[in-house]
């Protein structure tokens, strides 16, 4: 990861218009440092923007004016799918989702179009302040200080709550209570999480990636999953879908900005929303650079065979390492295709005039007999790589590539890789 890394943070690093936009999730904590020592060596230290706890930059991922609060209620639903084991029953999904809309509607009244997790596991879990807020936007009603499209959106709100949600027997409410605050609980029981995440609008710094795309600026998340794993899937996972949105809505721009999306460790992070991405992508001129460390795993993440199977296709370039993971070996299999194979079959048969049996011995004694021996070769459709390809003969720093030149296909080669720690 580290060369294409370096190479796509150097490419025209001293063109201002033309620097390539980027995101990169470091899962392990330890990625960033490398891209610390590239943004130096090519004078990319002020266009770097490290996201991680207690640090100077301030981002709020629910903050963003200019999408409708449904769009940011279904990309919650989405970072709470990546905690469901099992999300074939969608009914209790889909009412966070709607009381997430509504929740997100009625804070943009009160708090001046700003919204904040904090704000919102205030709103749903305590009656209290729920009332308390309404009474702000009673107030600045009588005032006359809605629009006709605010007004109409304080009323179906209010229509939800009040008729819908607060007449739900008192299970239903915990439950649904429990399902919100398995995300919104993590940015409130931590100060430094909550500074980091959930900062005052005057705070602010880091806003999303419409300046990130427009000024080639490179976002790197820095936080590791085996210590913050909740919060790293949440911060990832908006990040990721802030900046898949940019890119899209950058496509419509005359000049398409070139962009970059690395992640190393990538089931770890994946969503089902990338398939539709990576396959539209493309002409939107992101690049996208992924590794995993099988396609189970990525399987696993999804809990959707077929969301897996439309990333892993919309991949062009592939480098398979060796690997164990039969999944793996069988869909590398599929992609690489079949070639006539030469097959030898070996028959030896025995003749005998007379043959005895031996109640002794308990066998057959054959006298006065002959062998024969006959070879017969044909030709058989088989995969062009075997299993013991992907298990045996691929060493360690090896890789079968599957590559394109822009063009064409190029033919199946076995890579020998150079390890980058031999630099040092």
């Amino acid at each position: 990861m580290y060369p294409f890394t370096e190479q796509l943070i150097k490419y025209n690093s001293a063109h201002s218009k033309d620097k390539i936009g980027m995101l990169i999730l470091d899962v392990k904590g330890n990625y960033y440092l490398q891209i610390k020592k590239y943004a130096e060596k090519y004078n990319l230290s002020q266009d770097l923007i490290i996201i991680e706890l207690n640090s100077d930059i301030k981002y709020n991922p629910l903050h963003k004016p200019n999408l409708k609060p449904q769009v940011l209620a279904n990309r919650l639903r989405t970072i709470l799918e990546l905690f469901s084991e099992n999300n074939q029953e969608s009914y209790w999904l889909d009412k966070a989702e709607q009381i997430l809309s509504e929740a997100i509607k009625l804070c943009r009244l009160y708090n001046n179009e700003y919204v904040t997790f904090s704000e919102i596991h205030k709103l749903i879990t305590s009656q209290e302040y729920y009332k308390e807020k309404i009474n702000i936007i009673r107030n600045l009603f009588m005032q006359s200080k809605f629009s006709i499209r605010e007004i109409y959106d304080l009323n179906t709100s209010l229509d939800f709550f009040q008729k819908e949600f607060f007449s739900l027997d008192q299970r239903t409410i915990s439950i649904l209570k429990s399902e919100i605050t398995r995300i919104t609980n993590i940015f409130i029981n931590d100060y430094d999480i909550f500074n980091t995440f959930c900062p005052s609008k005057y705070e602010l710094n880091f806003n999303g990636f419409s300046e990130v795309i427009n000024s080639g600026k490179i976002v790197v998340l820095n936080m590791n999953i085996s210590e913050y794993r909740n919060l790293s899937k949440i911060i990832a996972a908006y990040l990721k879908l802030d900046f898949q949105n940019e890119v899209m809505i950058n496509l419509s721009k005359n000049n398409v900005r070139k962009t970059a999306f690395i992640c190393d460790e990538y089931s770890e992070y994946a969503t089902k929303s990338d398939s539709n991405f990576f396959s539209l992508s493309r002409e939107a001129k992101c690049i996208n650079i992924i590794s995993t460390q099988s396609y189970s795993s990525l399987k696993n993440t999804l809990h959707d065979e077929t969301a897996s199977k439309v990333i892993i296709q919309n991949l062009v370039n592939k480098l398979w390492f060796r690997t164990d993971d039969i999944l793996t070996i069988e869909e590398a299999q599929k992609q690489l295709g079949k070639k006539e194979k030469t097959k030898i079959s070996k028959t030896i048969s025995e003749n005998a005039k007379s043959t005895n049996f031996s109640y002794i011995t308990n066998t057959l004694n054959s006298h006065d007999s002959n062998l024969s021996e006959s070879y017969n070769t044909y030709t058989q459709n088989d995969f062009i790589y075997d299993t013991n390809y992907f298990t045996i003969n691929l060493e360690t720093f090896s890789c079968l590539a599957f590559l394109s030149n822009g063009n064409q296909i190029l033919p199946p080669t076995k890579l020998k890789t150079f390890p980058y720690f031999l630099n040092n």
